[in-house]
């Protein structure tokens, strides 16, 4: 971006706050003079209970805080001397600089001689001298503590004065309430009697927040303009930019400041001996703003700080301690969020995906209910199954043919029992139901989404945020710059070495000069990664997802060899109840094995991930984010569903038939589906998936790691102080106490674990109606492990704005289009759902399901068996077999055509078809109303907003 000669009090050579940094400094006529830069010394003997809040003349809020970590300077190097040996700087700047910082622990105060240091440590210190240099210089008023509890760790305190934050707030359009007051029409009527009504039932989950009730009046918001102050509400100036405001308005000056005249490079293994030229030119190249700062190591960490302490006695009433007591807590388990004050805390981003969270939670209720009445349904139906009771009835006497080679011996379809009716209870016609219900209640919970998410944004006023996003683009990430550094001068050196080998012309060598400086300063400006610089990034990506999809697939392979090679052993066993229950103990066996690879495989394949975003290097952080999503999604969606997709959709479908049967690697015969089908095998798998994943993976790891991570830092820094540090008997400050805690990582493991469970929800409930009870039990217990993690856990984020969830709603839209085609196939080809209605309408002559299970059925003739694969106790049953029976519509041994796939066989497929292309259009259409029934909605609450207005 072209400087404005206007915004900047610095000369063109030496200006490392650009027009981005907004340091219009002349133009609100604001020259900070020392002595408003040192005031801070005046100490207030009461400022000690404040707490670290505010500086310490007791007055100024403290509004960010860097930390490092402070070493002695080698020899006696001072920041004069370092101005001396560098580019030389304005007067007025070296002699700000030359001061030191307000506070404790200044730099430089310590006399004597001082041990030889590290030339890396050495330039660490520099750029943290010049960097709060620029940062006096943009408005902002700073203060050094390093005389802390925590040993080995300096503090510098930010403040943003009033005109700073009128400043920023104008250049960021920021929204703030101005005097005028609109009042919202309210409902009249029927529709204001009940709105009463609803308001008294609900009154004891309402959570005692101020500003949670619907509000009749509202104040217009208008972007902040200091030339039009006087439309603002500014009768409290201290409380008009609240915490959360300040900390994002500083938060703004951190990353556009830069510091670009350090002595040694950041690079690994550089010090004294590296070219002058190389050092020069990175002097001149490079700007590290407060990302590349903390990517190298300068600033060890940057927050704001919380409100204060959360419990305890005598302590003040804030927003932080509200949060904890109505949100955070678990005793409130039952009411609504705050969600409003969680915005005005945390920011928008983070107000909306609790709100999407809530919005979520509360439409599983419905699921829930529908779902139980489905399960209860099954359990009250179970002894009128038709089907199942043939199954259990010895007296039909159906002999069914060795589920194993050699080993496996022949048996009785009535010992399949009890699979047979619990496979009723979740294959019913109600299930059929269930699965329509949910795929129209994925639907119906999006478009309740967004008409929530359209409320917020209005209330919020983030109305109009696509513009500010234009007029305020992202940052480049810290890694992005220095690529783009090394690119620049890699072709600066190949541009060089090509001059020297063309003659030199006879020109002005002062032009030269001046060329050569220029081109230096632009460099970094004109060079920008190609697809070609990422291109070797981009195949490592390829190559790396394809190994890890394949490294999945492997895992599900060997369970499946793992199933077969049980079932055959433990088929050799002498114990009739272990012969009997082998498939409930190698299902079981299995699925826990698969719980644990899957827990294991998240925590590397997102790791992965990271890293291979990360050698993609994004621009901007809302490009990282994106791309770290969709790899993360695409891991660990393979990762969770592969086993599921496996037994409903490939299990017993491509086993054979006896004497012709399918082996894996020439040794393992294909599983096969019991006689009531795989859905209920289905269903254990999933149960056992997905309640595992959240028990352990969702709970046990978010409460556990926190903590674990906490203890291991608080040892680490009792470790580091000396043994005469007394800690004790010492409250600390609340800027050493928030940089005890976690770091913010972001709200991608958040929302990952629920469009996961999401999945569960819809993918499969045909198999499973109780999925949205156990995720309904979850999300109230997961709601307030995640604030009591936000509250107490996490340092407080920096508030982002955000209109919408982003990616993640495309995500949610993706994942409800395939759960409709997933159920419509799940119910067609897994249940027997299909091949009961064919039967009961095609080829039932008495019009019931008599009979249904032996018309499933096929004949065999033992004789036909292959060589090595007969059973070796042939007599196990008590009498010579013959023919065996097995499950698939093939002609009997007796037809000229033996063992052919029968004619029944393409009249329940043609059947299994049409149902899923009526499911589907069933679903399309009634999305189509719902759209048009919102559209309409929206409009007359856009025509009711604007007879709102003044």
């Amino acid at each position: 971006m072209r400087v404005n000669e206007k915004y900047s009090t610095l000369p063109a050579e030496d200006r490392s706050v650009h027009i981005i940094n907004i340091c219009a400094i002349e133009d609100i006529g604001y020259l900070p003079s020392e002595g408003t830069l040192l005031n801070s010394l005046s100490v207030d003997p009461d400022a000690e209970c404040k707490h670290g809040l505010y500086l310490r003349d007791g007055r100024r809020k403290v509004d960010y805080i860097l930390v490092y970590h402070p070493k002695r300077p080698s020899g006696s190097r001072t920041l004069a001397r370092r101005v001396q040996h560098g580019d030389a700087a304005p007067a007025a700047r070296g002699t700000r600089q030359d001061q030191p910082l307000p506070g404790k622990g200044d730099v430089g105060a310590a006399g004597g001689p001082e041990p030889p240091m590290d030339y890396h440590e050495d330039d660490k210190r520099f750029r943290r001298e010049e960097y709060e240099g620029n940062l006096l210089e943009a408005g902002l008023e700073l203060e050094r503590d390093e005389e802390t509890k925590i040993h080995g760790v300096g503090f510098v305190k930010i403040h943003a004065p009033w005109n700073v934050l009128c400043r920023e707030a104008e250049f960021l359009k920021l929204k703030m309430p101005t005097k005028k007051l609109y009042h919202i029409n309210e409902t009249r009527g029927l529709l204001k009697k009940i709105n009463s009504v609803l308001q008294k039932i609900t009154d004891p989950i309402q959570p005692k927040v101020a500003g949670h009730r619907p509000q009749t009046t509202k104040r217009l918001s208008y972007p902040f303009s200091r030339e039009k102050q006087h439309l603002f509400d500014l009768s409290d100036k201290d409380s008009f930019f609240d915490s959360k405001t300040r900390s994002t308005i500083v938060y703004e000056i951190l990353k556009r400041t830069t510091c670009t005249k350090a002595k040694y490079s950041m690079g690994q293994g550089e010090g004294r001996k590296k070219d002058s030229a190389l050092l020069s030119k990175r002097r001149k190249c490079s700007k590290y703003g407060i990302t590349s700062l903390l990517a190298n190591g300068v600033y060890s960490a940057a927050y704001p700080l919380h409100d204060g302490d959360y419990e305890g006695e005598n302590v003040e009433f804030n927003d932080r301690k509200l949060l904890y007591q109505e949100w955070a807590s678990y005793g409130v388990f039952y009411k609504y969020q705050p969600i409003d004050l969680v915005r005005k805390y945390f920011g928008e981003k983070i107000g909306l995906y609790f709100a999407w969270l809530g919005v979520y939670t509360q439409m599983l209720i419905p699921a829930s209910v529908v779902g139980i009445i489905v399960f209860l349904y099954g359990c009250a139906t179970v002894n009128e199954n038709i089907p199942s009771m043939e199954m259990c009835d010895q007296r039909h006497n159906i002999t069914m043919c060795p589920l194993c080679d050699k080993t496996c011996s022949y048996w009785k379809m009535s010992s399949a029992c009890a699979t047979a009716r619990a496979s009723h209870l979740f294959d019913n016609p109600a299930t059929v139901f269930f699965s329509v219900f949910m795929a129209l209640w994925a639907a119906t919970f999006m478009e309740h989404w967004k008409r929530k998410q359209m409320r917020l944004n209005y209330r919020w006023d983030l109305t109009g945020f696509e513009e500010e996003e234009e007029a305020v683009k992202d940052h480049p990430r810290a890694e992005y710059e220095a690529r783009v550094l090394e690119k620049s001068l890699r072709t600066e050196c190949k541009s060089k070495e090509k001059r020297r080998h063309i003659p030199e012309e006879s020109t002005n060598k002062w032009k030269q000069r001046v060329k050569t400086a220029m081109a230096g300063v632009k460099l970094t400006d004109k060079v920008k990664l190609t697809w070609r610089d990422r291109f070797p990034a981009y195949v490592t990506n390829l190559v790396s997802i394809v190994f890890m999809i394949a490294v999945t697939f492997a895992i599900v392979l060997g369970v499946i060899i793992y199933r077969i090679s049980t079932a055959a052993a433990l088929a050799m066993n002498s114990s009739p109840s272990v012969r009997s229950n082998i498939r409930v103990t190698v299902t079981a066996t299995a699925v826990i094995i698969n719980l644990v690879v899957i827990i294991l495989l998240d925590e590397v394949y997102g790791c992965i991930a990271r890293w291979l975003t990360k050698i993609e290097v994004p621009k901007t952080e809302k490009s990282f984010e994106e791309r770290l999503i969709f790899k993360a999604f695409l891991l660990k969606f393979v990762n969770s569903y592969t086993p599921i997709f496996y037994v409903a959709f490939f299990k017993g479908r491509f086993v054979g038939r006896p004497g012709d049967y399918v082996y894996i690697f020439r040794s393992f015969r294909m599983e096969e589906c019991a006689p009531g089908g795989c859905l209920m095998e289905l269903c254990i798998q999933l149960s056992i998936i997905m309640l595992g994943k959240q028990l352990i993976q969702n709970n046990l790891f978010e409460i556990g790691i926190p903590k674990m991570k906490k203890f291991i830092r608080y040892l680490r820094l009792r470790r580091q102080s000396p043994p005469d540090h007394d800690e004790h008997g010492k409250k600390r400050q609340r800027y050493e106490a928030d940089y005890t805690l976690e770091p913010f990582a972001g709200l991608t493991p958040e929302y990952m674990e629920m469009i996961i469970q999401f999945g569960f929800v819809t993918l499969f409930v045909a198999s499973f109606p109780l999925a949205p009870l156990f995720a309904l039990l979850n999300n109230i217990i997961e709601i307030r492990l995640d604030a009591k993690k936000f509250v107490t856990e996490l340092r407080r984020p920096v508030a982002v704005r955000a209109k919408d969830i982003g990616i993640w709603y495309n995500i949610l839209r993706g994942v409800g289009k395939l759960a409709v085609i997933i159920n419509a196939f799940v119910i067609s080809f897994t249940s027997d759902f299909i091949p009961r209605l064919v039967y009961l309408y095609v080829y039932s002559q008495n019009g019931t399901m008599h009979g249904f299970v032996n018309h499933t059925l096929s004949s065999f003739n033992v004789s036909d068996f292959q060589n090595g694969t007969a059973p070796n106790d042939p007599l196990d049953l008590g009498y010579e077999v013959q023919i065996c029976r097995y499950k698939d519509y093939r002609e009997p041994p007796w037809s000229e055509h033996k063992y052919d796939i029968s004619k029944d066989f393409w009249a329940v497929l043609a059947a299994r078809l049409a149902f899923v292309i009526v499911f589907q259009e069933c679903y399309c259409w009634t999305v189509t109303i719902l759209t048009l029934v919102k559209t309409s909605l929206l409009d007359d609450m856009s025509t009711l907003n604007l007879q709102q207005l003044p």
